[in-house]
């Protein structure tokens, strides 16, 4: 006997978040986590920013090319 999982597409979820784990619970308490986390973190520097930035286009260029 099997047992099956239901499964939520991402855009069925919260802010799309992707599914981590099949208990909507344990799903739900897992992103309060991640919430709370970032919620601590301090606020990036605009250097930050402007670093960031220059890695994801950087990635574009690479991928077009």
């Amino acid at each position: 006997m099997t047992v099956q999982h239901a499964t939520v597409s991402a855009e069925a979820t919260l802010l799309g978040r992707p599914v981590r784990h099949p208990d909507p619970e344990r799903n739900a308490a897992y992103w309060a986590r991640i919430d709370a986390i970032v919620d601590t973190a301090p606020p990036l520097t605009n250097m930050q920013r402007i670093r960031l930035r220059g890695i994801f286009q950087q990635v574009d260029r690479q991928e077009a090319a």
